[in-house]
């Protein structure tokens, strides 16, 4: 029976829909097919793009949404691995310590900008926080960092992951909303250095204040260029992402295919990558692919009740009854968003909230986009909040870090993200100034 109603759709709806769900389930089944996690992200999308599509009326749950999209989930994801096994991550954090590394609190503020490489690439955060966590933790202590503070430093530039573009977060959000990822990529640039920026400006605050780190050397010019020579294939990869992703030549989607291609064929031909490294590589990232896939596949049909129940407006209804200051509800969207961040995921977070704060948004004269922003920019508080917090889970299972004691460390860094959620919730410049 559901081989019959899969023959059905993709015969009603055309091979631009149904192409895209044949790559999806090749490239998992690439990917040892006998591992779970591979059967739980084939299932997740065969659910999301083949069964659900099927009402009792014969009309698609989910017109609008861009089927196309989620396959760019699972290749920045497998672009970060291929990152890691290349060691072009070590080459891209180079790159961050010759830059800044001979400033005041100089490798604290390159192991940030590191992350924010890493984040133009990989598209996650956790992948971040585990890469730049093993390759600079253990240096940040030889500085003179305690190490709860190298940790929550790291765990902190690590939420760049999903505020830098292309980030997974901007993807779904846009997915779910009907917004063109390409068009929040280009929003989140400024925001997302914004971000970076805070939280490499408050490890110099904290350094002045406790001392932890002096620079070795001043800067060289000659040193600067003579590492980023060396970097230049690693450098490449961000390039041609965001160069084509902002110009036009590729949508987001076909990027990430991009990225993987430019990733191997760097790793073949500098002799750092083998094909049996395949294997490992291709499981990893299919493991993570499969827990963020079922959950898409399960807060997609929750979000479409949702608002077949009006949910979202009677929310605002209720919002607008109770207060009709923008200050006011602008403060209580966030303060929703930071609480929902703290004990939820950011995927269920988007796919469930977003749908419901929308309406409220729009009602307070808040832009689509400048929305958008902001709330993937509140829900990346939560990676460094207890009880959740992701990254700090992820530093703890490498370091071998309390979280308690990492959590305690992330106070300030939590403070400066915040700080940049109300400018970019009260300030839409900052979010439309492209577009």
């Amino acid at each position: 029976m559901l081989n019959y109603y899969v023959q059905q759709t993709s015969i009603e709806l055309g091979w631009e829909f149904y192409g895209p769900v044949i790559a999806m389930l090749v490239l998992i089944a690439l990917a040892v097919p006998v591992w779970v996690s591979l059967g739980l992200g084939s299932i997740a999308l065969l659910f999301i793009t083949e069964v659900l599509p099927l009402s009792l009326f014969g009309e698609s749950l989910f017109d609008g949404i861009d089927a196309f999209a989620l396959i760019a989930v699972p290749l920045f994801i497998l672009t970060g691995d291929v990152l890691v096994r290349t060691g072009l991550s070590n080459k891209l954090l180079d790159v961050a310590e010759a830059s800044v590394g001979g400033a005041r609190a100089g490798f604290g503020s390159a192991t940030v900008l590191g992350c924010g490489f890493f984040a133009c690439i990989s598209g996650s955060d956790a992948a971040g926080a585990a890469a730049v966590g093993r390759m600079t933790i253990d240096r940040l202590v030889q500085q003179g960092y305690p190490k709860p503070y190298a940790c929550a430093l790291v765990a902190a530039g690590a939420c760049t992951g999903i505020l830098i573009p292309p980030s997974i977060a901007y993807i779904i959000i846009g997915l779910v909303l009907g917004i063109s990822a390409s068009t929040l990529f280009l929003a989140a640039a400024v925001p997302g250095i914004m971000v970076m920026m805070a939280i490499m400006l408050t490890n110099v605050v904290m350094n002045r204040i406790h001392g932890y780190e002096n620079a070795r050397h001043g800067f060289s010019i000659k040193r600067w260029l003579s590492v980023v020579i060396d970097a230049r294939y690693a450098l490449l990869v961000p390039v041609i992402i965001l160069g084509g992703i902002y110009t036009g030549v590729f949508t987001p989607t076909e990027a990430a295919a991009v990225a993987v291609v430019v990733t191997i064929i760097i790793g073949l031909f500098q002799g750092t990558l083998k094909i049996s490294d395949f294997p490992k590589m291709l499981e990893s990232s299919a493991k993570v692919n499969g827990v963020i896939l079922p959950i898409i596949a399960l807060s997609l049909p929750l979000a479409q009740t949702l608002a077949a129940l009006e949910v979202p407006q009677a929310f605002v209804q209720t919002m607008t009854s109770f207060t009709d200051s923008r200050t006011v509800l602008i403060l209580i969207m966030i303060g929703i968003l930071i609480v929902a961040g703290c004990f939820m995921e950011t995927t269920p977070n988007i796919l469930i909230l977003s749908p419901i704060l929308l309406p409220l948004a729009r009602e307070i004269g808040m832009a689509d986009v400048q929305f958008c922003i902001m709330m993937v920019t509140a829900l990346g508080v939560g990676f460094i909040t207890p009880p959740l917090g992701l990254n700090l889970f992820v530093v703890s299972g490498i370091t071998g870090t309390s979280v308690l004691k990492i959590a305690a460390r992330s106070g300030p860094y939590v403070i400066s993200m915040l700080t940049v959620v109300l400018l970019l919730a009260f300030i839409p410049e900052l979010s439309l100034w492209a577009l």
